[in-house]
């Protein structure tokens, strides 16, 4: 019987960084995302299910006329693709560390992705709730998902890079 585990939102928070003229690294979130895993017991190698997707109008990098731009059709096109998306297709680790293999789409374009993924652990936090906890990071090639607007500075210098960081600490609750 699959063990059923939905995302913890105030304990999770999924991020991304881009180099801005390629000196300094600008940060930014998604406020409003889901994902859902299922397993065989508390065994994430098992799992049969992952899905996560995020909101694009929930992008927020403090800035709110870059979040506009990001959320046009420069970018994201989020009147037309209102979310990004993972389906992961296989988690293997041991131990502390994993890797998770799937596909991400963005922007209507379907690109495989490896994610690096620290397991942090299983624990029942004071409510009698089992939770599970992970930090993941990796890297996509903006361009690839057709995010390929940019501009070049009067020196040459290119304005936005075209590697994405993503970085996420992810806490799952176990469903009962």
């Amino acid at each position: 019987m699959a063990t059923k585990w939905k995302i913890d939102p105030t304990h999770s928070e999924v991020q991304f960084k881009v180099k801005h003229l390629m000196i300094t690294t600008v940060t930014g979130y998604f406020q409003t995302f889901d994902l859902e895993v299922e397993t065989e017991g508390d065994d994430f190698n098992t799992a049969s299910k992952i899905e996560f997707t995020a909101d694009i109008d929930s992008i927020n990098t403090n800035n709110e006329q870059r979040d506009a731009h990001l959320k046009s059709a420069d970018f994201f096109n989020a009147e037309e693709h209102g979310q990004l998306k993972f389906v992961g297709k296989k988690y293997s680790g041991d131990g502390d560390e994993a890797k998770l293999e799937g596909d991400l789409t963005i922007r209507g374009t379907t690109k495989p992705l490896t994610l690096n993924i620290d397991f942090g652990g299983i624990v029942v936090d004071p409510y009698g709730q089992t939770k599970a906890g992970f930090t993941v990071s990796g890297k996509i090639s903006r361009k690839e998902f057709g995010l390929t607007w940019n501009a070049v500075t009067e020196a040459g210098a290119v304005v936005v890079s075209d590697d994405i960081r993503i970085l996420a600490e992810i806490q799952l609750v176990k469903q009962g």
